[in-house]
């Protein structure tokens, strides 16, 4: 038997464990753990899953530990305590699903191999409604034995594939293509934005629009974004994407660029419009509300009025 734990419960957290539980074949249960317990309690309730009250007894009972945290600063702080658990960690797998720079990986790696643990970085493509359904994808690297015991656990079941990078030593590549690929998404949402904007100040119209989106990049995530945008999406209570998540992925790509000496002038633009949108919406604000800054920018209203 192979105890598995999950540590977070964020948006993309929530639908992993979720496939784990429901297409793991887990046993004993799932062991969760979460910041906020009663949110762990509220999520497990009439599922198969066991609360762990801290991360020391879901790491201690785990072989292989799954995490997706929200930022660079929770992930180290949640590895500075499971890798100091008194009777040790040799021998289990650490499986770090969230998006951090690819430094703070590398870094982990060591002080994972140090306690006699074996590390994967195992960063994830897809947003909330992909990791609901067991659609994600999966990027590797990291020990090649860790890699096995848990693909078990991605193709059909928290994922849809895997993109394997585990032939380079360097774990901090699945970071580099995980924040790279992140770039494109923003640039995406920043590209339909200002063709949005544009539609409707030239009086195209945002309809004409997204018929052009539907038409060209219907079975891509074009068009599920541009409505998000059309249909006055891009403000709600619970944000999709947060903006100050996207905001650190952007300044992580913006710090890769500035190490190796790229350029990358329509991330610097997200930056600054996610900066913008921080101070429109404050916590609710979500990367699709960089529509809302382009529109201000336009001259007209951040929230459309329907």
């Amino acid at each position: 038997m192979v105890q598995v734990a999950f540590l977070g419960l964020g948006n993309m957290g929530a639908g992993m464990a979720s496939n784990l539980i429901s297409k793991g074949k887990l046993d004993p249960p799932l062991l969760l753990w979460n910041r906020s317990t009663a949110k762990a309690e509220a999520f497990a309730e009439g599922k198969s899953v066991t609360v762990a009250s801290s991360i020391e007894e879901a790491v201690s009972k785990a072989d292989i530990i799954f995490s997706c945290i929200s930022n660079d600063a929770a992930v180290e702080s949640v590895y500075d305590i499971a890798l100091k658990i008194p009777d040790g960690v040799k021998g289990k797998v650490f499986a770090e699903c969230s998006t951090i720079h690819p430094d703070t990986t590398r870094g982990l790696e060591t002080a994972t191999k140090a306690a006699g643990a074996e590390f994967v970085a195992s960063p994830v493509f897809g947003a909330p409604a992909m990791a609901d359904a067991g659609m994600l994808v999966f990027v590797l690297a990291g020990s090649k034995s860790g890699i096995e015991s848990i693909k078990p656990y991605l193709d059909g079941v928290m994922g849809r594939l895997t993109i394997d990078l585990s032939d380079d030593h360097d774990v901090g590549k699945a970071l580099t293509l995980k924040v790279i690929g992140n770039t494109i998404i923003l640039g995406m949402v920043e590209s339909l934005s200002e063709g949005h904007v544009l539609a409707e100040k030239t009086g195209l119209g945002t309809a004409n629009f997204e018929k052009f989106i539907a038409a060209l990049f219907g079975q891509s995530p074009y068009l599920p974004y541009s409505k998000r945008l059309t249909t006055g999406d891009y403000v709600r209570e619970s944000p999709l994407f947060n903006a100050k998540l996207a905001a650190k992925d952007a300044g992580h790509a913006l710090s890769l660029a500035k190490a190796s000496g790229a350029s990358i002038p329509i991330v610097e633009i997200c930056a600054e419009h996610l900066k913008g949108v921080q101070e429109e919406l404050g916590d609710k604000g979500d990367i699709a509300s960089i529509y809302g800054v382009v529109r201000q920018k336009a001259g007209l209203p951040f929230i459309e009025k329907k």
